[in-house]
């Protein structure tokens, strides 16, 4: 099954249940591969690779098949993936499927032109009526900052894939980073800034 893109996002609370989160508007899909992903990057960082390549491969699987074409979040899972693949030492199909997650995400770039900026809660009615009356504005400088958030995840991938094991240190600091940073917003603007924040390649 295909999604298509919500155009307005639906907040949540960080301690909500997954079946609240479901209740709110993501798929199932969405959510096992947000865990997936961010479970591939957690077993990294603990050296549990052959239990990371598991996730990475689910992962995949997911975005393949339920995402709809130009979700950066395949990009990531390509890129991943190859990630296991080049340190399991299998660098044909590897650099074949870098190769993928280059193009892929290219073909991010009108998914990411047809996201929506979120209305956020303001601290006064005078933010509100100003970000209403600028909307275009405001709109574009967020879709300034996604494009700029995925042009440096497609440099990621075009750097060298790793012979060795993976950086267990570089890997514990992108999961970090994302916990930290992820919006507590079930929309398009998290699925971009997970696909970014747990890209691998190159970190």
């Amino acid at each position: 099954m295909k999604m298509s893109m919500s155009s307005e996002p639906t907040s949540v609370v960080d301690n909500w249940s997954d079946q609240e989160l479901l209740k709110a508007g993501w798929t199932d899909a969405d959510l096992e591969w947000e865990h997936a992903t961010a479970e591939f990057t957690g077993c990294l960082a603990d050296n549990q690779f052959d239990e990371a390549a598991k996730l990475a491969g689910r992962a995949l699987f997911l975005s393949r098949n339920e995402f709809s074409a130009g979700d950066p979040r395949l990009a990531t899972a390509l890129a991943n993936h190859a990630y296991c693949l080049a340190i399991e030492g299998d660098r044909n199909l590897a650099d074949k499927m870098i190769g993928e997650a280059r193009n892929e995400w290219k073909n991010s770039r009108l998914w990411i032109e047809s996201m929506k900026a979120s209305r956020v809660a303001r601290s006064s009615m005078f933010h509100l009526r100003m970000e209403l009356r600028h909307r275009d504005t405001y709109e574009e400088n967020w879709r300034t900052k996604w494009r700029q958030m995925a042009d440096s995840a497609s440099e990621r991938v075009k750097l060298q894939l790793p012979k060795t094991a993976p950086n267990r240190v570089a890997a514990a600091e992108a999961l970090s980073r994302w916990q930290r940073s992820r919006p507590a917003m079930l929309n398009d603007t998290r699925k971009l800034m997970a696909a970014t924040y747990l890209l691998l390649p190159g970190v």
